[in-house]
């Protein structure tokens, strides 16, 4: 779970039934995933949240396998999405933490500047995705190898800085940090990639294109979209996993996701996108005053905080 946004300024957002005219849908489905870096794997979270929408249908909290626990899991989120996925109906999930880091860490580690290898390279020296493992295990040096493996949180990646005000991915401890987060969630990335193989495409890691008839995966910041759509009642971490699936399915009906899966970049700045990964929404193009071009007019923030 990233920083929201504060309230007010933006109209909210009315999510058509059906497809815009003339534009045929990519996806049949649309899941939004609030997360949380918070505890371990198997801890049950209230910060880890799921929201479906299928058809032209709005979206609907999807809530776990019933259990002792009351909550999602880490782990039980990362097995659900390896089910669904696994169906053939295509489906765009977005999960709210950062899929990679800044090229600066592939430098400073002599890493090649390939996703599938930092992925395993990672998981091996942060493990959070094994039992009984708080990331701050792994932070403090108690278990795991982390500290081969630090970052800066003076280090952004291309996507945040053209954001605005998103904050580092190894930017722990402050409010609105995604850092936990991230680290957290980065080896169930690696879990779908390796349970699903090439049924999922990894967005922008595998290409910007995303090919017909194939699910996606996407990073996302719901404070892009997520004053746009009446709180009805929810808590901030519903709103923001319903606002994730609620947005993509409206981008997809009306035909800008299309868009947005190609973001404004020269094609050096594609290069290093590959790597880092691209927070679906922003851009990419800066205007007249160096501020990119985000989705303002759908109920976006200033910036990303």
């Amino acid at each position: 779970m990233r920083g929201r946004a504060a309230s007010g300024g933006f109209g909210l957002m009315v999510l058509p039934t059906e497809p815009a005219r003339g534009i045929a849908r990519s996806f049949q489905r649309s899941i939004g995933v609030d997360y949380s870096g918070a505890e371990t794997p198997t801890a049950s979270l209230k910060g880890l949240r799921v929201y479906l929408a299928e058809g032209g249908a709005t979206p609907t909290e999807v809530l776990p396998p019933p259990s002792p626990r009351k909550y999602w899991t880490r782990r039980g989120i990362a097995e659900w999405l390896a089910e669904r996925l696994a169906e053939d109906v295509p489906t765009l999930v977005g999960i709210d933490h950062g899929f990679s880091f800044p090229l600066r860490y592939f430098e400073a580690h002599g890493l090649l500047p390939d996703w599938p290898t930092f992925l395993d390279d990672f998981q091996r020296h942060w493990p959070t995705d094994e039992d009984h493992t708080y990331v701050d295990f792994i932070r403090d040096g108690s278990f795991g190898h982390g500290a081969a493996r630090q970052g800066n949180a003076r280090w952004r990646r291309l996507t945040e800085l053209r954001a605005g005000g998103a904050k580092s991915v190894f930017h722990f401890d402050v409010q609105g940090s995604v850092a936990k987060s991230t680290h957290a969630g980065i080896p169930w990335l690696r879990f779908l990639r390796q349970r699903l193989g090439p049924r999922v495409h990894f967005w922008p890691f595998d290409g910007w294109e995303v090919p017909a008839g194939r699910s996606a995966i996407a990073e996302v910041y719901p404070a892009l979209w997520s004053r746009g759509f009446a709180r009805d009642g929810r808590t901030g971490d519903q709103h923001d996993a319903f606002s994730i699936a609620a947005w993509l399915a409206m981008a997809d009906r009306d035909g800008s996701l299309a868009t947005f899966l190609r973001p404004r970049l020269n094609p050096p700045e594609r290069t290093v996108a590959r790597v880092e990964g691209w927070i679906l929404g922003v851009a990419g193009a800066l205007d007249s005053s160096g501020t990119a071009l985000m989705v303002k007019d759908r109920g976006a923030g200033d910036s990303l905080h």
